[in-house]
């Protein structure tokens, strides 16, 4: 496997408008139109109001999710990403695992609408936009983190880009939730994802963030 590159950035530390910015969204209530794809995956589940969920949103090839669905047996772990591609190349899942094609700005917010609270939320590598000028496309200052955070549950993100954790602990604090951050060690555990595996080949240092937001 070749080796990965850290995230290169000219930011030194959190972005100076990132506290502006979140302010902004959690005051607001996103509008923009959703996606025809994501609605019709979204009600391909039906009603899931009295199940376990948890959410590995943004799973790639679902090697997360199966592993997700092997720790909590007893729950529904749905696994979401927009590449058909990437979700092509799953293998088979377990039982209480399921994969769905939709764009997570648009299904976090029909999952508020549907009066959803998660058991547990992993946000496992996402893409770390670091460029200062792509801010707002980090989910942590995207319009849709007010919807993510009213999901609740216990949510966990996982990183490569140190800003880009520290920054998600400052937006958690500004919207009133605690979060624990540190140098994720996994000792003798499997990775999560074929992206972990390739930072923890590559020597990188990886992040993780906690927050109970029950």
């Amino acid at each position: 496997m070749q080796n990965s590159r850290i995230p290169r950035s000219s930011q030194l530390g959190p972005h100076p408008r990132l506290e502006s910015t979140v302010k902004r969204h959690l005051k607001t209530l996103w509008r923009q139109p959703l996606r025809g794809f994501s609605h019709a995956a979204f009600e391909s589940l039906g009603d899931l109001a009295n199940r376990d969920i948890v959410l590995d949103a943004g799973c790639g090839n679902g090697h997360s999710t199966a592993l997700l669905a092997q720790q909590f047996p007893d729950s529904l772990v749905i696994g979401v990403d927009r590449s058909a591609a990437r979700l092509g190349s799953a293998s088979k899942l377990p039982e209480n695992a399921v994969l769905l094609r939709a764009d997570l700005a648009d299904f976090w917010r029909l999952a508020r609408a549907a009066g959803w609270r998660l058991k547990r939320h992993y946000l496992l590598y996402p893409n770390p936009w670091p460029k200062p000028g792509h801010l707002k496309r980090r989910w942590h200052a995207h319009p849709v983190w007010p919807d993510l955070l009213v999901l609740g549950g216990g949510l966990e993100l996982r990183t490569n880009f140190e800003i880009y954790a520290r920054e998600f602990v400052d937006a958690l604090d500004l919207a009133g939730c605690q979060a624990h951050f540190r140098v994720l060690s996994l000792g003798g555990e499997k990775a999560i994802s074929p992206f972990e595996q390739k930072y923890l080949q590559s020597g990188h240092d990886l992040f993780q963030v906690c927050a109970d937001l029950h």
